[in-house]
């Protein structure tokens, strides 16, 4: 197993009070996740919760005839299970990972005992839940008002943001699988970046040359969430 030096290479873990992470650490569980491992199903009882290191989930909605579409993503900035503390023990979500990696896991009774022992992290699971429901919103709005290729970019920025490093290990018909549009406007969306020298693209991995670029090129949804992520969770404190 690829392992992180500690369980604060996840945001949100690192800004917990420093007596709050000594007492979860005893409980955290360092797992490998790895591309297309399904966390949980919708409407599954939820067992445990996910703290993403190195690691992406997309969380997506399925609808009854199969086709699904990704309403966020998770990395390193955040958890993945927020209805288990919210009151839930399921959701009508899927949550599969997208890109491989590490991350830690906590049990169920475990986060529920927490969060309500604690209105420190209380508040910062309120915050981050927030921050997560504007990120739904925003791709909500997204992808009905704007192209494929601001899609795109904003997907490739909010992905980047949470790797270390600037490529992308994924292919167009899974791309636009998670984005709900067809691969033609994808493979069109992408060829239109490259011609600009704002990504590289080949056999599945896709690397970013240009982020600034990219930024310019996006629509505003990633600028309102990344600010709404900025805004609602500190920056990190633990060690």
């Amino acid at each position: 197993m690829t392992r992180t030096s500690d369980a604060t290479s996840n945001h949100l873990l690192a800004a917990l009070p420093r007596e709050e992470l000594a007492r979860w650490r005893p409980q955290l569980e360092l797992v490998e996740l790895y591309v297309g491992q399904v966390l949980y199903e919708s409407g599954s009882p939820l067992s445990h919760v996910y703290f993403p290191c190195t690691a992406i989930v997309s969380l997506l909605y399925v609808t009854e005839s199969g086709d699904s579409a990704e309403i966020a993503v998770v990395g390193n900035e955040g958890v993945v299970g927020i209805s288990l503390f919210m009151g839930a023990e399921s959701t009508p979500n899927r949550a599969v990972v997208q890109s491989a990696g590490v991350g830690y896991r906590l049990k169920a009774e475990a986060i529920k005992a927490e969060f309500n022992l604690s209105a420190p992290v209380m508040h910062l699971l309120l915050r981050y839940t927030q921050a997560l429901i504007t990120q739904m919103a925003q791709t909500a709005v997204c992808n009905r008002h704007h192209s494929v290729d601001q899609q795109l970019c904003r997907w490739l920025l909010m992905s980047l943001d949470r790797l270390q490093g600037n490529e992308l290990a994924m292919t167009q018909v899974r791309i636009a699988d998670l984005l709900g549009v067809r691969r033609e406007g994808v493979t069109e969306a992408a060829l239109k970046l490259q011609r600009a020298g704002l990504i590289s693209y080949a056999r599945g991995h896709v690397k970013a040359l240009d982020r600034a670029g990219l930024e310019l090129r996006t629509c505003e949804c990633y600028a309102v969430v990344k600010a709404e992520y900025a805004r609602l969770l500190p920056k990190r404190t633990a060690t």
